[in-house]
Parts: C-alpha cells; structure tokens; sequence
C-alpha cells in the first residue's frame, strides 16, 4: 500500500503564480498531481540518461513508394525485434503511412532503433516518446 507523505516547500511568489497559471492550463486539480508529473517525468529523464529499461514509441511518417525504403525499415526492426512490442501501419495518402512501433527495453537501444529509422531516405518525420516500465520510479 502506498503512503502519503506530505511536505512544504516555499516558492516566490512570481515563480507560484505562474506555475498556478501553467497548471490551470494543463487542467491539473491541483499542484500537488502537478508536481508529482514533474517528478515522474525527471525520474523517466533519468532512467533514460542512465540506460534503464523504458517502454517507448516511434512514431513515423514515411514515403511507402520510396524504392526499398519498406524493406530497410523491417530490416532495421528485425535487427532489434527484442525491443518491439508491437507495431501498426496507418495508411495517411496514396504515398504517405504511419507506422507507430511500440517498444520495451534499454533506453539506448530504442534510442537507436529511432535514430536508425529516421536516417533511411524516405522518412519524413520520426518521434520517440519514452516513459516509465513500473510505478516505483526505477521500472521495476
């Protein structure tokens, strides 16, 4: 079971005002919800520097008639199949696809399989979002 721990910090006056004003925008409750995404979001930071295990997805945009460019993608994904947990391909226009990869594993090595896609001739656009395997913070 989880605890609650409850703490003050003090802020200026400026710095809490316009972090009240991000916050209503972002359609947080509260700061508290609003400071414990901050503190989610650096320990996924960290895992990431670090090489830790994260769950991520590549998002692409690609050119499919692009002469053997589908054949390198699944290619390079074949290379790192342990890191791939599942894929989709959208079909956007005539010559336009989405793929969207998800994946799960070291940070460095999905950080590859992106950058390994994004270098083929033929992509467009590449986005990796990462985020935390485990509710602790360390991905367990």
């Amino acid at each position: 079971m989880s605890k609650l721990y409850r703490f003050g910090i003090s802020l200026e006056k400026p710095l809490i005002d316009a972090f009240d004003k991000h916050i209503r925008k972002q359609n947080y409750q509260n700061r508290s919800e609003a400071i414990r995404d901050l503190i989610r979001n650096e320990l996924v930071q960290k895992q990431w520097k670090e090489g830790g295990i994260v769950a991520g997805v590549i998002v692409m945009n690609y050119n499919h008639h692009k002469r053997e460019l589908v054949s390198r993608m699944l290619d390079i994904q074949h290379d790192f199949q342990g890191l791939i947990i599942s894929t989709q391909h959208i079909h956007l226009t005539h010559h336009d696809c989405l793929e969207i990869i998800a994946t799960k594993g070291k940070a460095s090595e999905i950080g590859d399989l992106a950058s390994r896609l994004k270098a083929l001739i033929g992509v467009k656009h590449v986005n990796l979002s990462i985020t935390s395997v485990g509710d602790d913070g360390h991905g367990h």
